[in-house]
């Protein structure tokens, strides 16, 4: 039996949203190490609210849950803040690795994530699948730029308030693609 229970947009935002922002006030107040430990906390309990609201976990925010695990976990025990700031370029890099093997594969990974919500045809998922992988790609280069290059509350500043909108506006940048490439779903004639 499948569980159909789905999350409010703003509870969907606040799970999401959450343990970033539980960072950057630990941060704030306490540094880089009291934030990172927090941050692990603030997304098994986002993890956790998902399940008990949902019934299931998706596998981006899984997977990333395990980064935050395993590089906070190092950052803690070695004492040393690289870890939890090279997780960003990792994850990024590993999402659109993901993509790229799909892309080449014809097999559109970002299809099996977004297909129940998106309707397209098979050029836009090709199209937005490799537009998705270079944005990640983007993103994982900027990340090591501001980290190599500024200062630890520089960096928790672009995570938290650079990185989600500039998700947030590539997203949106991507909605002509997704309408010029958009299908009907099955069933849903009028």
């Amino acid at each position: 039996m499948q569980d159909n229970r789905t999350l409010s947009p703003g509870l969907k935002l606040a799970i999401e949203a959450g343990p970033l922002v539980v960072f950057f006030i630990a941060n704030w107040q306490a540094g880089i190490f009291w934030g990172t430990g927090l941050f692990m906390a603030a997304t098994l309990v986002s993890l956790s609210l998902s399940w008990l609201k949902t019934g299931k976990i998706a596998m981006m925010p899984l997977i990333g849950a395990g980064f935050v695990a395993l590089f906070g976990a190092l950052t803690l025990w070695l004492q040393d803040d690289t870890f939890i700031k090279v997780k960003v370029t990792l994850i990024n890099g590993l999402f659109g690795s993901l993509l790229v093997v799909g892309y080449l594969m014809d097999r559109p990974f970002l299809k099996m994530v977004l297909g129940e919500t998106l309707q397209m045809d098979a050029e836009g998922w090709r199209k937005l699948t490799l537009r998705w992988a270079i944005f990640f790609f983007a993103v994982g280069s900027l990340n090591e730029i501001i980290w190599r290059n500024f200062s630890t509350d520089v960096w928790v500043n672009f995570k938290v308030f650079g990185l989600l909108p500039l998700t947030f506006a590539f997203a949106i940048a991507q909605l002509p693609l997704m309408q010029r490439h958009g299908v009907e779903a099955p069933g849903s004639e009028g």
